[in-house]
């Protein structure tokens, strides 16, 4: 197993809605969700990753890019470290990769991101995950091994949005049909994304109704692997102004600067060993 990989932290790091830690024997720590239409579980022990709903053939192909299993962490956080130094970063990047250690971006389905992070607007991680859970199994594909898959473009416009609105998902649903009717209509093509430059893949994603550069970023960071992608929410800024009051270049960066933000949230998150749950 891959150094720096703690899938505690991968979860737990208000990248992803679909996953829950679960009970797990003495020393291991799992989790068990609903991705890629696949109910599965990852069980993490000292030295070893144990995943349940596969075989060798969807971990190489499925699970091991979902998780970025095979990606140098090593070589990605030295070159933050030294991005942030020549920005004039005062040694509190370093600080947040140690209390981070062991996060990984996850590289997940782009329609889902969208959607995901449209209904993150405003809101807290406990609600996201319900609205998210109730959305899957309202207008979800039973799932493989159990649960529900996230719902298609398709199903969301078909149902219209008073049906997404009674999810409770208030001033978003008219966001999640907008997405849901571009998408569907293929004026909007959330994998054709990845392929674009990010200027290209922001500026298109930003058509949808609702949808600005925070939600835009976060598309692309978490669904198109564009790790260069920094979404600003409340948490990073209130990291810009609490750690770097005389500003902090994003453009110094560099391809990895969005999972720098992701430790810097992390690090906010839970500075003091105060865990608190809002997006």
């Amino acid at each position: 197993m891959p150094v720096s990989f703690d899938i505690d932290r991968i979860f737990d790091c208000g990248q992803c809605f679909r996953f829950d830690r679960s009970p797990a024997p003495e020393g291991h720590v799992r989790y068990e969700g609903v991705a890629f239409g696949r109910k599965v579980t990852f069980d993490q022990s000292p030295g070893m990753l144990t995943v349940y709903g596969s075989d060798e053939n969807d971990f190489e192909t499925v699970w091991k890019p979902f998780l970025c299993y095979d990606a140098d962490y090593n070589a990605i956080r030295n070159d933050i470290a030294e991005r942030f130094r020549l920005a004039g970063d005062n040694g509190v990047i370093t600080e947040a990769m140690k209390c981070g250690d062991g996060i990984r971006i996850l590289r997940q389905d782009a329609w889902e991101a969208l959607c995901s992070f449209i209904i993150s607007q405003n809101n807290n991680i406990p609600r996201i995950k319900k609205i998210i859970g109730t959305m899957c199994e309202t207008f979800g594909a039973p799932a493989e091994g159990g649960g529900y898959s996230f719902p298609s473009a398709e199903a969301l416009a078909a149902a219209g949005e008073d049906r997404i609105f009674a999810l409770r998902t208030g001033f978003r649903a008219k966001y999640i049909f907008d997405a849901s009717c571009k998408v569907a209509s293929g004026e909007l093509n959330p994998y054709s994304l990845c392929e674009m430059s990010f200027e290209e893949a922001e500026k298109a994603l930003m058509t949808i109704k609702g949808v600005g550069p925070k939600v835009a970023a976060c598309t692309l960071l978490f669904g198109c692997g564009m790790t260069g992608a920094f979404p600003v929410d409340v948490w990073i800024k209130r990291v810009l102004e609490k750690y770097y009051p005389g500003g902090l270049d994003i453009s110094l960066l560099g391809p990895y600067a969005g999972i720098a933000q992701q430790y810097l949230f992390y690090y906010e998150r839970y500075a003091g060993g105060e865990k608190k749950k809002t997006s």
